[in-house]
């Protein structure tokens, strides 16, 4: 009898063509797509070249997505960005999008289907654990790491060991998948599952959204995974399947296969929270935290850019005015949400209730362009990180949070909840 595994381990047995692995086995596996952006993939160039690289191993298996400082904003992000399209025209490569095609790669490439469940994927960027939510394996690694990936089509790794987590209960009212994972991310602390898979279950997940599993998977990082996995179901079968451009694999976990350990959490009565600086894993509820005076809201990024929290905060601001003192930015992850939004009238929406409205990119989650801090300013954002000078200034702050309550405290002028917005007693319902 073969050993019992999870889903992660199955796909990289597959990768590596052996019948099993267990967790601390060192492989070599073929990948399914490696992936860089215009601050990575260019370093990835030049190691291809230093190793004497010449073509691809696959053009249908490299994707250059120049998302992190395009629109370019100088000459230096112009140069990088050149880089990838001389690159990409030079190896035909299929999976190359440039400027008014182009959108937030972890956004992106779910949406267009060229990643698919059972991939083994890796990517120059740390939140390649996105494609996670799809039931793939993926992880971020180096640009060196690329360089030898787009010539060989192979990587390495060790087998990691995975943590199940258990949400149940039931999911009240404005609590996100936004919610769920900085939950878990303040259990687990941001080096709580260092390179361990995360396997994301339980009947809560079971009902979430393929936008919100794709939010969780994305800030699996943030508690340091290699990759946060939600095991494919009908859900995702029905998101996938009309997108896919290869088939799929569909895994699943093992009865019996062996886990570090689960932890569960009943999200029954729970509030929806923010993280406050300068880590991820400091997170409370956001009627502790109404007393944070905000300059600047951010609704977008690889994490929270995708049409559901479009319309979340749309909702919300919908015959509403941002506070005079904040400025609230708009950034749909890619032309798609973007052209979505604007069918459905959310940009006139978010244009009378004051609100800037950006072309898909990273800009400010990186502390890139299109919304810096100052010092002393602060910021809530749908963001994946707050560390100290992310957004900006050193001395600048920025809260996570979700698409709503980023939007409710645009309105506010300070962290807010919907409930405050819509008038509804906030603290009805909630767990003491």
């Amino acid at each position: 009898m073969p050993k019992p595994m999870t889903i992660g381990e199955k796909i990289l047995a597959r990768a590596s063509g052996v019948k099993t692995v267990r967790p601390g086995d060192i492989i070599m596996a073929k990948l399914d797509l490696c992936l860089g952006n215009d601050i990575t993939a260019p370093l990835a160039i030049q190691a291809f070249r230093e190793n004497g690289g010449k073509k691809v191993f696959d053009r249908k298996r490299v994707a250059l997505v120049p998302d992190h400082f395009t629109p370019n904003k100088d000459i230096k992000s112009a140069e990088q960005a050149k880089i990838l399209r001389d690159f990409a025209r030079e190896q035909n490569l299929l999976y190359y999008w440039d400027q008014g095609e182009c959108g937030v790669e972890h956004a992106l490439l779910p949406e267009q289907g060229v990643v698919v469940p059972g991939d083994l994927v890796i990517g120059a960027d740390s939140h390649t654990c996105t494609y996670g939510a799809l039931g793939a394996f993926s992880t971020g690694v180096g640009s060196t790491d690329l360089g030898a990936a787009m010539l060989t089509g192979k990587a390495w790794f060790k087998v990691p060991q995975t943590i199940k987590l258990v949400f149940k209960g039931r999911l009240p009212k404005d609590v996100t998948g936004k919610d769920l994972i900085l939950i878990a991310i303040e259990r687990l602390g941001v080096e709580g599952a260092n390179y361990r898979a995360l396997e994301i279950t339980g009947p809560v997940i079971d009902k979430l959204s393929m936008e919100g599993r794709l939010t969780m998977s994305n800030m699996a990082i943030e508690a340091g995974a290699k990759t946060g996995i939600v095991p494919p179901d009908d859900i995702t079968r029905a998101w996938v399947e009309k997108r896919a451009q290869r088939k799929p694999r569909y895994y699943e976990s093992d009865a019996g296969a062996e886990y570090e350990r689960t932890e569960t959490f009943d999200v029954t009565g729970i509030e929806p929270v923010v993280a406050k600086p300068h880590l991820p894993s400091n997170v409370v509820p956001v009627s502790k935290a109404r007393d944070v005076v905000i300059d600047q809201a951010i609704i977008g990024s690889c994490t929270n850019g995708r049409i559901e929290d479009m319309r979340e905060a749309a909702k919300l601001m919908k015959g509403r005015k941002v506070s005079p003192r904040v400025r609230a930015i708009i950034i749909p992850a890619t032309p798609a949400v973007w052209s979505q939004s604007m069918r459905e009238g959310l940009f006139k929406i978010f244009m009378e209730a004051g609100c800037i409205i950006s072309p898909p990119t990273c800009g400010p989650c990186l502390g890139g362009h299109m919304g810096i801090l100052a010092k002393g300013e602060k910021a809530v954002a749908t963001t994946n990180r707050n560390f100290v000078g992310r957004m900006g200034h050193v001395e600048s702050e920025v809260y996570l949070a979700s698409a709503g309550v980023a939007a409710a405290s645009a309105i506010k002028g300070r962290l807010a909840l919907p409930e405050e917005v819509r008038g509804e007693d906030w603290a009805k319902g909630v767990k003491k």
